[in-house]
């Protein structure tokens, strides 16, 4: 089984989630108004009943040239997702992790952390700076019509191989648009929400792999 899509590998270290427990408050040097920004984008996520949202992920050197570029789709319901990929599945119904591999019909299973260090989708909307970082309001800019507040965060981790994130709100909607991530060897990662549905409603069987519909699927339980 391959191991979980290069796309959610780059979002982890872009939330850098599972490292120290230095909190925000500890930090005194972080831009108080960018805090007070990324809390009422956290609030506004967390008053959604469920969410439908597409996103892509663009990689470039450091020369600017593109690598490569992803696309997928997340469904999100309190702490159930479904993430969608060109060559992978990834369910949880928040008890159990489905990771489907197209190419090879293969399904791994392991068990939901509950505690809060792993990965999920919801984690890229909100909490993702609430620790490890530190963050400054920089400029505004205009896009496609929108007023785009960009913040900037830095990992207190100097060992870190990324030393940057830009992170782009919606300051009308109070969303997350697109995150950047700068690598120390000179690799940047686009993570962009390309389109944004609220309170949508999604049954619960969305998040649970139906070993039914995928015929001769090879089943490794890791639980």
């Amino acid at each position: 089984m391959k191991k979980v899509f290069t796309v959610f590998t780059i979002l982890a270290a872009v939330l850098s989630l599972a490292s120290a427990q230095t909190s925000v408050k500890s930090l005194g040097t972080s831009d108080p108004d960018a805090k007070k920004l990324l809390d009422e984008v956290s609030a506004k996520f967390k008053s959604y009943t469920a969410v439908k949202a597409a996103f892509s992920l663009k990689i470039e050197n450091s020369a600017g040239k593109v690598q490569g570029t992803k696309k997928g789709v997340a469904y999100m319901k309190g702490n159930q997702y479904k993430v969608e990929l060109t060559d992978q599945e990834i369910y949880c119904d928040g008890k159990s992790v489905w990771t489907y591999d197209k190419n090879s019909n293969e399904v791994q299973v392991s068990k939901f952390d509950a505690s809060g260090n792993s990965f999920t989708p919801q984690k890229i909307f909100t909490n993702f700076y609430d620790k490890d970082f530190l963050y400054k309001m920089n400029d505004e800019k205009k896009e496609g019509g929108k007023t785009l507040q960009e913040i900037e965060l830095t990992p207190t981790d100097k060992s870190k191989a990324f030393f940057k994130i830009l992170a782009y709100v919606d300051k009308a909607s109070k969303n997350i648009s697109s995150t950047k991530l700068f690598e120390k060897n000179g690799n940047r990662y686009t993570y962009s929400v390309t389109s944004f549905s609220p309170n949508t409603k999604i049954d619960n069987s969305v998040f649970v792999f139906d070993a039914k519909k995928y015929p001769g699927v090879e089943v490794i339980d890791l639980q």
